[in-house]
């Protein structure tokens, strides 16, 4: 909005000259998205104790200490990132931007999503809240609008087409199936996220290191002159959603400050789906699908601890992990919540490094 508003004028008043630089508005973006954040919690976590008497509901079949540690904080803490990322993305970015719209669009309708099933769960007291086939539906549906308006946003060949890490040309044309495959990231980095969310800060903190990579991809990638000299594609406009993950990253220090041991609040699925679904739609904006499974790599391994244990316990009648997700099973085997956490930050970001390195290694 301030960059509408205030860059026509710049030729009036040099200096609304700095709004046309992404640096500057994303570091606004970062400042009121926190500011936002400190200031909002306090009355926001008042009133949503007032409104849960419980608290989030506890899975019975969880860690035992968990009904003990966990039990009456309140849940939809995820509001408190969605209110903050939103307004410092309206206030600092360009509005005209249509990735900007798409990636709102679906951190917006997954929170919307995610406060149903957190809704359900406190009201009825357990932990089963929307039923699973509306959440997906109504998360592919989602994400089908996001892609077909991001497809039809992006100039060609990139507009269909998957591109490779570490290949500086290779261009894979998915034609009609780009838009089934960009809904699977949206809808699989969503929940990869909501299954990470299982102790304080452990989500928080790799989606915080997720963004700030994918800041500095999609200001790369969103400027011609950098993306020729990486070699990597030239994705125009990308640069801008550079100002809705420092929003981002913003808003999750400001919730890390309540989010931290012992938790004031939860984000529950308002924030997780809305956060996962996020950075899937900026990967698939800026041609970086498959790096998102770098360096989002925590999430994946979270998921596939669940998949595996699944379908060890179906196939064969036993357990590979103790209990799935993965931060669980580690639980099991007696260590700290605290020493879970850290060194779970530890290989986000390493894994967020890795994940870098394939922009200059080509």
């Amino acid at each position: 909005m301030l960059y509408n508003l205030l860059y026509p004028l710049a030729d009036q008043m040099p200096v609304f000259n700095l709004f046309r630089y992404i640096t500057f508005r994303t570091g606004g973006a970062i400042i009121t998205s926190l500011i936002l954040a400190f200031v909002l919690g306090p009355s926001l976590i008042r009133w949503l104790r007032s409104k849960q008497s419980e608290g989030q509901p506890i899975r019975e079949d969880g860690p035992e200490g968990h009904l003990l540690t966990k039990k009456g904080t309140p849940t939809m803490g995820g509001l408190l990132l969605l209110i903050s990322t939103s307004i410092a993305t309206l206030l600092w970015a360009d509005l005209t931007n249509a990735y900007v719209w798409a990636v709102l669009l679906v951190t917006i309708g997954y929170g919307f999503l995610g406060f149903l099933d957190d809704f359900l769960k406190v009201s009825k007291k357990n932990t089963k809240g929307l039923p699973g086939k509306i959440k997906l539906l109504g998360q592919f549906s989602i994400a089908a609008l996001a892609a077909f308006w991001i497809s039809y946003n992006t100039a060609d060949p990139l507009s269909t087409a998957l591109a490779f890490p570490f290949f500086k040309n290779y261009l894979l044309d998915l034609g009609w199936f780009f838009i089934p495959f960009a809904m699977f990231v949206m809808v699989g980095a969503s929940n990869s996220v909501n299954l990470t969310d299982g102790l304080d800060g452990l989500a928080i903190v790799p989606v915080m290191i997720a963004a700030a990579s994918f800041a500095l991809i999609t200001y790369l990638i969103g400027n011609i002159q950098f993306a020729e000299y990486l070699q990597v594609h030239y994705v125009a406009g990308s640069g801008e959603l550079t100002i809705f993950l420092g929003a981002l990253v913003g808003a999750g220090l400001g919730f890390l400050w309540y989010n931290a041991p012992p938790a004031m609040v939860f984000m529950g699925d308002t924030g997780s789906l809305a956060l996962g679904g996020a950075l899937g739609a900026v990967s698939v904006v800026t041609k970086h699908e498959l790096v998102l499974a770098i360096i989002g790599g925590l999430f994946v391994l979270e998921t596939l601890s669940v998949i595996i244990q699944v379908g060890s316990f179906k196939l064969t009648g036993k357990r590979v992990f103790r209990m799935a997700p993965l931060h669980h099973h580690f639980e099991k085997k007696g260590w700290q919540e605290a020493t879970i956490v850290i060194r779970f930050w530890i290989i986000a970001v390493i894994l967020a490094l890795v994940g870098l390195a394939t922009l200059k290694l080509r």
